[in-house]
């Protein structure tokens, strides 16, 4: 019987296990659970035996794609899959996949959430800003980002967005502004909204160059990755630019250092919560469910970004 993995450190809701159970074993498949493991060798012991993997954050590296004797997929709940060792599971003809659009409004939300915590100065009880009227610059259109705009809109505000892979027509179509570089995107709005992947083109590129083209107030909100972030020309934004705010959904490994002398203009979550409603884990983890049943019954790749 093809046995489907599902390995969470941060397990799905029960109601989303309910929904990924019924999803494989309707397929005739069996479902095996490894939640709130320890060690990465519980991941790579539970695998030999798998015919298909889920995962959320957990990192499917080199060790345990190895050590999957049976697998033919994995896939990641959730847009990013910088997690997953494509290269390892390419060499051993591993198809992996993400569920792109299924977190997306979760992430959304959170964007908008703490953009209005922060200008409402953390409700700490002292007179704050409005988003209405304020430009907000989305950097990287695609399911999150279009939600953004959404909202935001709703809001009042002024949305802009770049992004090089989304044509000028379709980004005008939702009443967003389009704009034809990321220098323009930075120039033009107070606050920044980021949804870029980490790749080899994107780590590291939102810089002090970057960031010191926005006007005063400036705001940028993370709820991509951390490693599109250039950390230390962070802490220079911070040092000249006083009116620098960062919001993030990704602990940046100096934050100790910003939280020293800049506090009043940091936040973060205590753990990536984009994607932590109970909405999202339903979509994300039943979506991967039916990518698995699609794959091994009708070889159907949709979704595959090993390709």
């Amino acid at each position: 019987m093809t046995k489907v993995l599902v390995a969470t450190d941060k397990p799905f809701a029960a109601i989303a296990v309910k929904g990924i159970r019924k999803v494989v074993e309707e397929a005739g498949f069996e479902l095996v659970l490894l939640e709130g493991y320890t060690s990465q060798n519980d991941f790579i012991g539970a695998v030999a035996d798998a015919d298909a993997v889920i995962i959320r954050s957990d990192k499917a590296d080199k060790a345990v794609i190895e050590a999957g004797n049976k697998l033919k997929i994995i896939v990641r709940a959730g847009a990013g899959y910088d997690n997953i060792d494509l290269q390892a599971a390419t060499a051993k003809g591993v198809v992996a996949m993400n569920t792109p659009g299924q977190n997306s409004n979760a992430v959304a939300e959170l964007a908008l959430g703490m953009m209005v915590y922060y200008a409402r100065n953390f409700f700490n009880g002292k007179s704050g800003s409005e988003l209405m009227g304020k430009k907000l610059g989305i950097h990287a259109y695609g399911y999150v980002g279009k939600n953004v705009a959404r909202i935001a809109k709703g809001f009042g505000m002024e949305v802009y967005a770049f992004d090089p892979f989304i044509s000028r027509q379709e980004i005008e179509k939702d009443g967003v502004k389009w704009v034809s570089s990321v220098e323009e995107l930075y120039s033009a709005c107070h606050y920044i909204s980021l949804h870029i992947p980490a790749n080899s083109q994107t780590k590291q590129s939102v810089n002090f160059q970057l960031l010191s083209r926005m006007p005063a107030p400036a705001c940028l909100v993370n709820t991509a990755r951390a490693e599109v972030i250039n950390e230390p020309d962070l802490l220079k934004m911070f040092q000249e630019r006083k009116d620098f705010a960062y919001l993030s959904d990704v602990e940046p490994t100096n934050k100790a250092e910003i939280e020293a002398g800049f506090k009043a203009k940091f936040f973060c979550t205590p753990k990536k919560m984009g994607a932590q409603t109970e909405e999202a884990n339903v979509n994300a983890g039943i979506a991967a469910a039916k990518q698995i049943v699609g794959f091994i019954k009708n070889g159907d790749k949709t979704f595959q970004v090993n390709k």
